[in-house]
């Protein structure tokens, strides 16, 4: 977080934007917890004796000025938010300069997986991905790939898919038995129903689930969503029913989320392949914050690891895809 300090003092402050906010009570009264985030990462926020009339009321997705002092509170820092404010125009400040990207742009990334599947050899394979790919070009171009977790910034979920893709052509090189057309349009169709599971602004931070993404989930929506295009473009029964499996294992085990396990190679090497580009994404994210030669933070989605900054390589190198 770009933080600024104040007068050489533990006090800190600077511009940040609402991800996430909520009124509790404790045993001292009314209190605001609060997610803040700019382009560099979020931290949470406590402003304790809170009242609407003194502080104001705030939303989701609306910049602040906040002033505070950072605090480690069970391993992890914490800002105690001393003043918050809205942003007035004399700020110059815009949503835009906190919000993370995807290292590239939308129409770069969009446009490689489409040339993917419009290469395919397999009629049924290519109709089906490049037609879900044309449906929901607009929404794909800036959608983030997760609430809180991996790839959770604007044009996130197109990042994390063609990472994916990259890997899995690599797997190919290496195991010429693996079907390469069914393994990458599994892959491009692994996380689809993600454009129904949040809720998103159009500056690409998710709010929250939708209704249907609480009730239902992105794994089950995928697998009926090859199912309805399949039916309506008339794909080959077995060819839908191994894109649903795909989709339905993708997260490998029951406990994270898989409806079946992997039950065939290509479904196996997607789950891997997801697992490993989702982890490294968390743990570069976890590392970059770190010090050189210090440990991060435990992370949540790690087994509440703490990782090493052995300091040897720039973390700040984008992603070479183009």
């Amino acid at each position: 977080m770009n933080f600024t300090p104040i007068d050489n003092s533990e006090r800190v402050e600077g511009y940040c934007l609402i991800r996430a906010v909520e009124k509790k009570t404790g045993k001292n009264g009314e209190y605001l917890d609060v997610t803040l985030c700019d382009s560099d990462g979020e931290i949470n926020g406590k402003l304790w004796r809170y009242s609407a009339m003194e502080h104001g009321e705030y939303s989701v997705n609306e910049i602040v000025k906040v002033r505070g002092i950072i605090r480690p509170y069970n391993g992890v820092d914490q800002l105690n938010i001393e003043r918050i404010r809205p942003v007035v125009e004399a700020d110059n400040v815009s949503i835009d300069d906190f919000i993370k990207t995807a290292d590239y742009s939308g129409e770069q990334m969009y446009n490689e997986l489409f040339a993917i599947a419009s290469g395919f050899v397999d009629e049924d394979l290519k109709k089906i991905v490049t037609t879900i790919l044309s449906d929901n070009r607009l929404k794909l171009l800036y959608w983030p790939a997760a609430f809180k977790l991996h790839h959770a910034i604007r044009g996130g979920l197109l990042m994390h898919t063609l990472s994916i893709v990259r890997l899995a052509q690599g797997v190919c090189k290496i195991y010429p038995f693996v079907d390469r057309e069914l393994l990458l349009a599994g892959t491009i169709l692994h996380d689809i129903s993600k454009l129904e599971e949040f809720e998103v602004s159009e500056a690409g931070v998710a709010d929250g689930y939708s209704i249907e993404g609480n009730l239902l989930g992105h794994i089950a929506m995928g697998a009926v969503t090859i199912s309805k295009y399949a039916d309506r473009l008339g794909i080959n029964p077995k060819t839908s029913m191994l894109l649903q499996h795909m989709i339905l294992s993708h997260h490998g085990e029951p406990e994270f989320g898989a409806a079946v396990r992997p039950m065939f190679i290509e479904a196996e090497l997607l789950s891997e392949l997801d697992l490993m580009d989702s982890r490294v994404y968390e743990m570069k994210e976890a590392v970059s914050a770190a010090k050189d030669g210090d440990f991060s933070q435990r992370v949540w989605a790690l087994d509440n690891r703490r990782l090493y900054n052995h300091s040897r390589a720039s973390l700040e190198e984008e992603t070479k895809l183009f």
